[in-house]
C-alpha cells in the first residue's frame, strides 16, 4: 500500500523520448553544448505544463541512449504525479513538449514518440488505471541524487529567465560552457574529485574519472567478487546502499557475472558523476584482494598476465 500522511510520497519513473523525424536526433542534440540548454529548457517547460508547477516533478538525470533520450523523473507529491499521468495519458505532455522543442530549436516541427516506465513496468499498458500507475511509480524509489550537470542546466535556465525578464529586447546568450559529454560518463576534462593523485603499491598515479574501457575491463575480470567490490563502494555511494546490490544480482542473474558487474559499476558511475574516479575503484579492489585487476586498470601489466 502507498504511504499515508506519516511518510512523504516519493516515487520515480523513466520517460523515453524519440523523434520520429530522421533529421531530429534528440540524443545528438542533447550531447551538443550548443543545443543542450534548448532541449533541457523545452523539457522543463513541458513538465511544468503537465503538473501545473515548475517544481511539480524533478529531473534527476538525462541519459543519451540512441535513438532515445531517457529522462529520470522524481515525484515528491502524489497529486503532482496524478497530474503528470493525466497529462501524459491525454497526450497533452507530448503536444506541449513538441511545441516547446519546436520553439527552442527553431524548427518547423519536432514529432515525438513517448514511453513511460517504472522499474520493469511499462506504464503505457496500464495507463487507464491511474492508481496502478501511481503504485508502480511509488514502489520505485530514486537511486540517485540530482546529477551535477542537471543542477548546472537548472541554474542556467534560471539565469536565462531572469535575463529575459530584465530586457526582452536583448538576445539571450547560449550556455555553451556546459559540458557536452555523452552520459553516463563525465567529461575527462572536467574537474575531478579533490584527490588529484593516489598511491597504489607505493607508486603514485593521477586520479581520473572512470572510462568506458575501465567499465568493460572491470565487468570482464572481476568475476564472482563483484558484490564484494560493490559493498566496498557502498560505504561512500548512496546509490549502492542495501538492497540495491542484492537486487542487481537477482535482476541480472540470467545474464551472468559480466552483466551483473557491469550494472553495478554503471550505477556507481551514474550516481557519482565526476566523483566516480579510478582512485575509488582501485581502493575497493585493494580492499578485496583484487590486485591483478587493479594493475590491469592502471596499465601495470600485459593482458595475458592480468586475465
Amino acid at each position: 500500500k502507498m504511504a499515508g500522511s506519516t511518510a512523504p510520497w516519493i516515487g520515480t519513473a523513466y520517460l523515453f523520448l524519440q523523434s520520429t523525424c530522421k533529421t531530429v536526433v534528440l540524443p545528438s542534440l542533447y550531447e551538443s553544448s550548443q543545443t543542450k540548454p534548448n532541449v533541457f529548457k523545452a523539457l522543463k517547460l513541458a513538465l511544468a505544463d503537465s503538473t501545473g508547477s515548475v517544481n511539480g516533478v524533478e529531473v534527476l538525470k538525462v541519459h543519451c541512449s540512441h535513438p532515445h533520450l531517457i529522462v529520470q523523473l522524481k515525484f515528491c507529491k502524489q497529486e503532482n504525479c496524478r497530474r503528470f499521468l493525466r497529462s501524459y495519458r491525454e497526450g497533452a505532455l507530448q503536444q506541449s513538449l513538441q511545441n516547446h522543442l519546436q520553439l527552442s530549436l527553431a524548427r518547423t516541427t519536432v514529432p515525438l514518440e513517448m514511453e513511460l516506465k517504472a522499474g520493469k513496468e511499462h506504464l503505457d499498458r496500464m495507463m487507464k488505471d491511474e492508481d496502478d500507475c501511481l503504485e508502480c511509480i511509488y514502489r520505485e524509489k530514486p537511486d540517485r541524487l540530482r546529477d551535477e550537470e542537471i543542477t548546472e542546466l537548472e541554474e542556467c535556465l534560471k539565469s536565462l529567465v531572469v535575463h529575459q525578464s530584465i530586457n526582452n529586447n536583448m538576445a539571450v546568450k547560449d550556455c555553451t560552457s556546459l559540458t557536452s559529454s555523452s552520459l553516463p560518463y563525465p567529461s575527462q576534462g572536467s574537474s575531478l574529485s579533490s584527490q588529484v593523485t593516489f598511491l597504489f603499491q607505493g607508486q603514485e598515479f593521477a586520479n581520473r574519472t572512470l572510462t568506458p574501457d575501465d567499465h568493460q575491463k572491470f565487468a570482464k575480470l572481476v568475476s564472482k567478487k563483484w558484490k564484494q567490490v560493490g559493498r566496498s563502494l557502498q560505504k561512500s555511494c548512496r546509490a549502492l546502499r542495501d538492497p540495491v546490490i542484492d537486487n542487481l544480482a537477482l535482476e541480472y542473474d540470467r545474464e551472468g557475472l559480466y552483466e551483473q558487474a557491469y550494472q553495478l559499476l554503471l550505477r556507481f558511475i551514474q550516481s557519482e558523476g565526476k566523483k566516480a574516479t579510478i582512485a575509488r575503484l582501485i581502493a575497493a579492489l585493494e580492499e578485496n584482494g583484487l590486485l591483478s585487476l587493479a594493475e590491469e586498470l592502471l596499465g601495470l601489466c600485459a593482458n595475458e598476465d592480468c586475465s
